[in-house]
């Protein structure tokens, strides 16, 4: 695995809430700040939240108080609890480092935010 594998994606009611897990790469250790990103329709990719080795946390903006970043330093695991999502928030959500490498961009996982 020389990339980050998004999963948890899907359709979810404005209001609900959902689960996002992406499992860092093999050379990627604990040490790095991971993050999460965003791509939506006709718009480029954006910072969604970020996490750093020791837990420290940063958020856009426009999704602080609903997401949380967290961590699994033992799995190589990363998370993002998306809760209260809006329509605004459907896009193709991925993983990678803070500041971002390209050859670390996985499939991404779909998150469609509708009633």
């Amino acid at each position: 695995q020389v990339q980050f594998v998004e999963s948890g994606g899907g359709l979810v009611q404005p209001g609900g809430s959902l689960r996002l897990s992406c499992a860092a790469p093999g050379s990627i250790d604990s040490a790095y700040t991971m993050a999460w990103y965003r791509q939506a329709p006709g718009k480029q990719r954006e910072l969604v939240a970020g996490i750093t080795s020791s837990g420290s946390t940063h958020y856009a903006d426009s999704v602080k108080g609903r997401f949380t970043i967290s961590r699994d330093n033992a799995k190589n695991t990363v998370y993002l609890q998306i809760n209260s999502p809006k329509p605004d928030d459907t896009a193709v959500y991925y993983c990678n480092l803070d500041p971002w490498f390209n050859k670390y961009w996985g499939q991404g996982t779909q998150v469609t935010v509708s009633s």
